[in-house]
């Protein structure tokens, strides 16, 4: 009897963990499922549409006249590279935010992509860069931000508070930079650097898509991989030490993977702003507050994609940044999340 009453709460508790992991396998299953149909919508509905059925013949090898070159050169590229660098961003967001136990502590806050902002802003008006050479001078600016970032917190044990104010600091210094370098350029010039700052997909091309790929297949398992001492890190560094954690090497190797996927996306499509931010925390609440870079990773495609559509079509003959619809999501998110924060005695 005493063995049988033993085993009760240990099929209890596996029952209930079985469960939890079928909850979250169909929430993820659900935001994959949601993704799917953004990035059809995004190929097949807008100014221009496509009919299921014409789609495969396109994607089959037949050329219908219009439609194939606007599928293949204009459509299909564009959510490529919109569903890559959504999960790029929302998974280098949720690293840092989980890494860190902040949720403001995100690329685009703490100076990374600011840092890929002054660099490419900096190349187009200095040196009238422009393409590839603006994308290759984003991602050695995050990389290097990053890089001085850590090593200015780094002293006494990179903690979590000290990296994010160090982080805004280099934001405030870009900015400031960036605002600099418009102002002493000429209107064209000052209008190319303003386009790229805001995010946007409207120059997307399959080169870039397959460099955006050939980044992804390389930094994707590495994070995933890095991340199995994330949960550890959220409980902070003592008690991550005691799980038997090497915390600063984990903290470095997860920061590297995050940077760098950060770089890669803002290189292939300019700094869109709040993805990175938003990702993490909604994939959180979808998931009954529990971390996932697969979730983040969906939830930052889903408003890429979602906003892409939105800015192509908001305005009939004029296809937006969509950094622009992204932009504005970001503000009313940071006072929703302050007031939630606030109302769970979690707020400062």
């Amino acid at each position: 009897m005493p063995a049988r009453a033993a085993a009760r709460p240990a099929a209890g508790l596996a029952a209930a963990r079985v469960r939890r992991h079928r909850s979250t396998g169909a929430r993820v299953a659900a935001a994959a499922g949601v993704v799917v149909v953004l990035f059809a919508v995004n190929i097949l509905l807008g100014t221009y549409t496509v009919t299921i059925p014409d789609f495969f013949r396109i994607l089959g090898g037949a050329d219908i006249s219009g439609a194939s070159f606007i599928v293949m050169e204009n459509k299909l590229p564009r959510a490529m590279i919109g569903l890559l660098v959504g999960m790029a961003f929302g998974i280098a967001g949720a690293v840092f935010q989980t890494m860190l136990r902040n949720p403001l502590a995100s690329p685009d806050i703490i100076g990374i992509s600011y840092g890929a902002s002054a660099s490419a802003v900096t190349a187009i008006v200095l040196f009238g860069a422009a393409g590839a050479a603006v994308s290759f001078s984003a991602l050695i600016g995050a990389m290097v931000v990053a890089a001085a970032i850590y090593l200015i917190s780094r002293r006494g044990g990179v903690a979590g508070y000290r990296l994010i104010l160090v982080g805004i600091g280099f934001a405030a210094v870009m900015h400031a930079l960036v605002s600099f370098l418009i102002t002493r350029a000429d209107l064209r010039t000052a209008s190319d650097a303003l386009l790229w700052l805001n995010g946007s997909l409207n120059s997307s091309t399959w080169d870039r898509a397959t460099v955006l790929v050939a980044s992804l297949v390389v930094l994707l398992p590495a994070a995933a991989i890095l991340s199995r001492s994330l949960q550890g890190l959220e409980l902070g560094d003592d008690a991550a030490a005691g799980l038997g954690i090497r915390v600063e090497a984990a903290r470095l190797g997860l920061m590297s993977s995050a940077v760098a996927l950060a770089a890669v996306a803002t290189a292939a499509a300019g700094p869109i702003a709040s993805i990175a931010f938003l990702s993490g925390p909604i994939a959180r609440r979808l998931l009954g507050n529990r971390p996932s870079l697969v979730m983040a990773a969906l939830v930052g495609a889903g408003i890429v994609l979602g906003a892409d559509f939105v800015a192509a079509n908001l305005i009939p003959g004029t296809s937006l940044p969509v950094g622009v619809v992204t932009g504005a999501l970001g503000a009313p998110f940071l006072l929703w999340l302050l007031a939630t924060a606030n109302r769970s005695g979690q707020g400062g």
